[in-house]
This record gives structure tokens, sequence and C-alpha cells, in this order.
């Protein structure tokens, strides 16, 4: 599955085989991607918290939380938003390469 932008440039891919419970959290993920690319910050935001919400069990959940945090981020400039994201992903999903990326933040 390709994500692309309006212009057609790929902005998110996913190869092979997915099982039914992690392509929807994979497609919503895509469409955030999308927003993210574009500059729209507050769209981006919410639909990558809407994977987290509705798929906190699923793989791409951590990429989701972490994305949430930049989104913030870049909507509001305020550093808070990076380490409430941290502290997020170092609470719900410890073992991820997410929280691991996100740690940096933390004080």
């Amino acid at each position: 599955m390709l994500a692309m932008d309006s212009a057609g440039k790929e902005r998110y891919r996913i190869e092979g085989y997915l099982p039914k419970g992690e392509f929807r959290p994979e497609l919503e993920f895509a469409l955030a991607r999308l927003a993210f690319d574009a500059k729209k910050w507050f769209e981006a935001e919410a639909q990558y918290r809407s994977v987290v919400e509705r798929y906190p069990t699923s793989a791409v959940a951590p990429a989701a939380q972490y994305w949430t945090g930049v989104s913030a981020y870049q909507r509001t400039h305020e550093h808070d938003a990076l380490r409430q994201t941290a502290n997020a992903l170092a609470n719900s999903f410890p073992l991820s390469i997410w929280a691991i990326k996100a740690s940096i933040w933390l004080p």
C-alpha cells in the first residue's frame, strides 16, 4: 500500500502482508503522515492520537504516539509536548524503539 500526496509523491509505504487487525491502524497512520508532510499539524496530531487511542495494541501505536508529540511540538513549539510524549512512550511502550528515540526528550 502506498500513501501519496496530492502531487503524487510517495509519503508512506507498507510492504508485505498485514494481518486484518494491523491493516486499519497502518492505513490511518498513513493518513496522519500525509497530514504531517503537508504541515497540517493539528490534523496530523489528531489523526496520530486517534491511532494510539483506537488501536493501542497495534504494532504502529508506538510510532503514532511518537508522531503525536512531534506534531504537537510543530504546532506549538512548546518543548513540554516532547517531554510528555517521551513519558507516555516510557509508560505505554517502554520496550519500543520509539521510546528509545524519545528518551532524549526526558530530563
